[in-house]
């Protein structure tokens, strides 16, 4: 019996629905349940009511949880302990918009805890970093996750959510973004990031009257932009030097989509003790930098 079977099931009596834990998991429900199934045939009884339309755990669920649970801790605890024999090199990827925030505090975290293991740094866009991941080309990437992320070969660890937000020009009343959209012209983000694509489904789904001849790749040339008022745009605040350097107004947006970041790696090889070493330190400078920025930590 797999260990990853216990966890499963921790997640779903958290989650209150196998489906969910598979969405917080990244498996997909189909492998949920076959971990579950292993579970019950272990056991030699079920673990969950499937007579009604929702699947309901039984006692004997929660009291399998009450006697793993504290052995799951135990051993996370084990793994994670800080060793100085750990060392080696490492790849890592990680885009533009998470390195002034997110790389001093964990590259110092490295330095202090770690002094043995490299990280050799690669920067780049989400997709073009997982698909080196994939590729086996980097050991890990902090990345914007995609919606459709779903990939037998990777495993991702969520980080931290930023919601998108409406930028105007510093000096705009008006703050109806309906409005704003018909008065002036929307510059897109680029469209084949991560970001850009939620950005502009969003925008097309909820403002009709809008002009966009303008798409960049480059956020920094479109808050100046914006800042001198050649349009408005949709975007993360991930990274504030940009808007201390160039200001705008900052107007929230109804049921705003959020941007996901999260370590992704190789199925497998975020078992290493090198990979689990870099994951505690980016976990835990998450947790710095979202208590000093407006991030959400995962």
């Amino acid at each position: 019996m797999k260990i990853e079977a216990f966890t499963t099931l921790v997640a779903i009596l958290k989650s209150k629905t196998m489906a969910a834990a598979a969405e917080k998991l990244n498996l997909t429900p189909s492998a949920v349940s076959m971990q579950v199934k292993q579970l019950e045939s272990y056991l030699g009884q079920p673990l969950f009511d499937r007579s009604a339309l929702r699947v309901k755990p039984l006692p004997v669920a929660q009291e399998l949880v009450d006697v793993i649970q504290p052995a799951l801790a135990r051993l996370e605890e084990l793994r994670r302990r800080s060793r100085p024999t750990i060392e080696g090199h490492l790849k890592l990827g990680i885009i533009n918009s998470m390195q002034p925030t997110l790389l001093p505090p964990t590259l110092l975290q490295l330095r202090a805890h770690y002094p043995g293991l490299q990280i050799a740094l690669t920067r780049g866009k989400s997709l073009a970093l997982i698909a080196s991941v994939k590729a086996g080309q980097l050991d890990a990437a902090v990345v914007a996750q995609p919606e459709n992320a779903g990939s037998a070969r990777l495993t991702w660890h969520p980080l931290l959510e930023d919601q998108l937000f409406l930028i105007a020009p510093p000096d705009e009343e008006e703050t109806s973004a309906t409005r704003l959209f018909a008065q002036y012209e929307w510059i897109c983000y680029d469209t084949n990031t991560v970001a850009g694509r939620l950005a502009a489904r969003y925008v097309g789904t909820h403002f009709k009257a809008r002009r966009s001849t303008i798409e960049f790749d480059e956020r920094r040339a479109i808050v100046s932009m914006v800042s001198v008022g050649l349009g408005i745009s949709v975007m993360q605040l991930a990274e504030p030097s940009i808007f201390a350097s160039y200001p705008v107004r900052v107007l929230p947006l109804a049921n705003s989509p959020v941007v996901s970041y999260s370590v992704v790696c190789r199925k497998g090889d975020g078992d290493s003790r090198a990979n689990q070493a870099l994951l505690s330190v980016l976990r835990n400078a998450a947790e710095q930098i979202g208590d000093r920025y407006h991030f959400r930590v995962s």
